[in-house]
C-alpha cells in the first residue's frame, strides 16, 4: 500500500509575506524599500488600533454611551492614535490602483503627524518617488492588507508588531554591512535580556537602534508574567533614520518611547539623560569607534576609572554605562572581543580598575559570523555596581567566564544565531553562579568561576578560554569510524566537484558550437 504524502507544512505568514514584499522590491535598494514596507506596516497597526476603538465608540454600549467616534480626545483617553479619515486603511485600498497612490500615502503620513505630536517627525513620506511604481504600491498595500484577513484579523495587533520585528531582521541581512548598523541579532538580545532579567525599574540603551533591546524587554516580562507598567525605557540614537524606526517599533508594542531621544551629537557629546540613574543598561555600541570626539572630552566627569584613548571608544563606552547604573544597577552589553586584552592607549589600567573595584560580574565569548555589520569577534560584558548588595549571592572578589564559541547554528553561509536552548544553557548557567540556590558547577572548555587573584595572575585579561580550559575528551572517541567518515566526507566532496567539472566543460562546448 502506498504512503500517504505528508501534508505540506504552510509557512508562517510573516516569511510568505516577506517573500511577496521582496518581489515587489524590483530595483530599489533595501536601505531605501524597509522604510516603505515598514511604514505601511505601521499605518495598518494604527489604522487597525483606531478602527477597533471606532466600533466602539460607535456603538454606544457601556462606556462608550454617547461617545462621538471622530472624537479626538476618546482616543487619546485610550492611548489609541487619531487616524484621519484619508489616511485609514480602508480608504488607502480603495486607492491603491490609482496612478497617484504614492501621493496619497504621503499625504496620509502627514495628517497622521499631525494628529499625533509624539509621532511628529517619525514617520517617512517616500512613496511618491519615482523608483516605486504606483503598481508595486499597490500591491503592497494589498499584500499588508491580507494580515487582518479572517481569524487573523482578531489578533492583527499582535501579529503587526511581530511581522514589523521579523521584517526588521530581514532588511538588516538583506542590507548586510549596514544592516547591522541599526539592527542587534535578535538571538543575542534575547540573550543579553535572559542573563540580566530586567523585571522592573528603568532601563537605558545609549546607542538603542531600532529599538531591539526595548522590545524584548517588554517581551521578556510578559513571558514571566510581569507587569508591562512596571519598566520604564530611556534610550538615544544618533541617525534620525534608524530613531525613527526605534519610535515605530516601540509604538506598535504600546510602549512609550517619549524618552528614547535623537540628536546627532550621540551619546558622548550630547547625552539625553544625564541626570539618569539606571537599574539596567543593555546596548550594543559600535565597535572600536574611533570618531567619537574623544579629543573633545579629555577631562569630562564620566571617566572615573581612566581616561580613554582618543583613537577607540569601547572603553568610553563602558564608563558610559557604569555612570548611567544606581547604586544597585547592572550592564550588559556586546563589545568587540580585543577589549578584553587590549593594552594599548591605557586601556589596560582602566581593565585593571574596573576588575580591582568589582565591577565586572561575567564575561561570555561569543562565536563568529553572529554580527551583520563586522567579522570583528565579540563578547558581551555583564557589570555589576554591587556584586554583595543581597539581591543575588555575594559574588565579591570572583568573575564568571563563559566560552560560547562552539554554540550557534548557521541561518546562511555568512550568518550564525543562537538556538533557544544556547540562550537557556548559557542564561542559565550565569544565574546558577549568581543565585543563592544556584547549582553551579565549572565545566571544563565551557564556564569558570575565576577568583580575582587568578585574574590578577592572568595579567587582567579577560578573554575566557584563559580560564575555561579546554573540554575533556570523550572516552569513547573511535579514531577509526572518525577517520572512515571524514574519508567518505572527502571523496563525495571530490565526486561533486569532477560532475560540476564535466557540467562547466559541456557548457563550454556549447558556447563554442
Amino acid at each position: 500500500m502506498a504512503r500517504k504524502a505528508a501534508p505540506k507544512q504552510e509557512e508562517p505568514i510573516e516569511k510568505q509575506m516577506w517573500k511577496a514584499a521582496d518581489k515587489l522590491r524590483k530595483n530599489i535598494d533595501a536601505a531605501e524599500y524597509k522604510h516603505i514596507v515598514l511604514g505601511l506596516i505601521f499605518l495598518k497597526y494604527i489604522s487597525d488600533a483606531f478602527d477597533a476603538l471606532y466600533e466602539k465608540l460607535q456603538s454606544g454600549e457601556g462606556d462608550y454611551a454617547g461617545a462621538d467616534p471622530e472624537d479626538k480626545d476618546e482616543y487619546k483617553a485610550e492611548n489609541v492614535f487619531f487616524v484621519p479619515e484619508t489616511a485609514r486603511w480602508s480608504y488607502l485600498l480603495t486607492q491603491a490602483k490609482q496612478p497617484d497612490i504614492g501621493r496619497t500615502v504621503d499625504a496620509a503620513m502627514d495628517a497622521i503627524e499631525k494628529e499625533n505630536p509624539s509621532l511628529r517627525d517619525v514617520l517617512p513620506k517616500v512613496f511618491a518617488r519615482g523608483n516605486l511604481d504606483p503598481t508595486s504600491l499597490g500591491g503592497l498595500i494589498d499584500l499588508i492588507g491580507n494580515i487582518a484577513l479572517a481569524s487573523a484579523k482578531a489578533r492583527s495587533a499582535d501579529l503587526l508588531g511581530h511581522v514589523f520585528e521579523y521584517f526588521l531582521g530581514e532588511f538588516a541581512l538583506a542590507e548586510g554591512k549596514k544592516g547591522g548598523q541599526f539592527y542587534t541579532p535578535r538571538s543575542v538580545v534575547e540573550l543579553l535580556v535572559e542573563m540580566l532579567e530586567p523585571y522592573r525599574g528603568r532601563v537605558l540603551d545609549p546607542c538603542c537602534g531600532s529599538g531591539g533591546m526595548f522590545v524584548q524587554s517588554e517581551k521578556f516580562i510578559i513571558g514571566h508574567q510581569g507587569k508591562i507598567d512596571d519598566i520604564s525605557i530611556y534610550g538615544q540614537e544618533s541617525n534620525q533614520t534608524t530613531w525613527r524606526l526605534a519610535k515605530m517599533n516601540l509604538a506598535i508594542r504600546h510602549l512609550d518611547s517619549s524618552q528614547v531621544k535623537w540628536n546627532n551629537e550621540g551619546s558622548f557629546l550630547n547625552d539625553a539623560h544625564k541626570d539618569l540613574k539606571a537599574d539596567y543598561v543593555i546596548a550594543n555600541p559600535p565597535f572600536n569607534d574611533s570618531d567619537w570626539s574623544g579629543d573633545l572630552l579629555r577631562t569630562d566627569g564620566r571617566w572615573q576609572h581612566g581616561v580613554p584613548p582618543t583613537g577607540n571608544a569601547n572603553y568610553a563606552w563602558i564608563q558610559h554605562f557604569l555612570y548611567h547604573l544606581n547604586p544597585k544597577g547592572q550592564a550588559g552589553f556586546v563589545l568587540a572581543k580585543g577589549s578584553l586584552t587590549s593594552k594599548s592607549s591605557g586601556e589596560g589600567e582602566i581593565r585593571k580598575a574596573l576588575i580591582e573595584a568589582g565591577l565586572v560580574d561575567c564575561i561570555v565569548n561569543l562565536p563568529a559570523k553572529l554580527f551583520l555589520n563586522t567579522q570583528i569577534p565579540a563578547c558581551l560584558w555583564f557589570l555589576s555596581r554591587n556584586k554583595s548588595n543581597g539581591s543575588f549571592r555575594n559574588r565579591a572578589g570572583e568573575i564568571l567566564f563563559i566560552d560560547a564559541r562552539n554554540l550557534g547554528h548557521l541561518i546562511n553561509r555568512r550568518t550564525k544565531e543562537f538556538s533557544a536552548e544556547d540562550i537557556a544553557t548559557i542564561a542559565r548557567t550565569y544565574h546558577n553562579w549568581r543565585n543563592p540556590d544556584g547549582d553551579y558547577e565549572d565545566v571544563k572548555g565551557f564556564c569558570n568561576a575565576a577568583s580575582i587573584e587568578r585574574v590578577r595572575e592572568l595579567d587582567y585579561v579577560l578573554t575566557p578560554g584563559r580560564y575555561v580550559g579546554l573540554a575533556d575528551e570523550e572516552d569513547d572517541f573511535d579514531f577509526k569510524e572518525r577517520f572512515t567518515r571524514l574519508k567518505e566526507e572527502f571523496e563525495a566532496q571530490l565526486q561533486e566537484e569532477a560532475r560540476l567539472n564535466a557540467l562547466i566543460a559541456e557548457n563550454l562546448k556549447r558556447v563554442k558550437v
